[in-house]
């Protein structure tokens, strides 16, 4: 599949002082990342650390924290990785789940994700 863009809105976990940002979809990546400097601009602090792998089998750690996402008018709180100043930032599984969104490859967009009851 080829990658793609798309909006996402960013913000601290009470919604304000947010940004919105250009994020390459990367269904590969778990968490979604965005450059450190952004996120502390906004007040947004690691709350821990994790361990990555990353797509060419480098191991890294990265401070992770809690934010808010919103794409399509749709938010869900999230776990962001802080990137490194030069790293493109990008919307990973996590987040596209707790928006209850799924990547169609075809039209190479978004897609709402049916949830059915049990």
């Amino acid at each position: 599949m080829g990658t793609f863009s798309c909006s996402m809105r960013i913000s601290g976990m009470d919604g304000g002082g947010g940004r919105e940002i250009e994020v390459a979809v990367d269904t590969g990546a778990f968490f979604t990342t965005v450059p450190a400097r952004l996120l502390r601009e906004m007040g947004i602090a690691p709350t821990g650390k994790r361990t990555l792998r990353l797509a060419d089998g480098r191991v890294i750690e990265r401070d992770i924290g809690e934010a808010r996402a919103t794409i399509n008018g749709k938010s869900t709180v999230t776990q962001v990785a802080f990137g490194d100043d030069n790293d493109p930032p990008l919307l990973g599984a996590y987040t596209l789940e707790g928006l209850f969104l799924a990547v169609d490859p075809v039209q190479r967009q978004l897609v709402p994700v049916e949830v059915h009851p049990l």
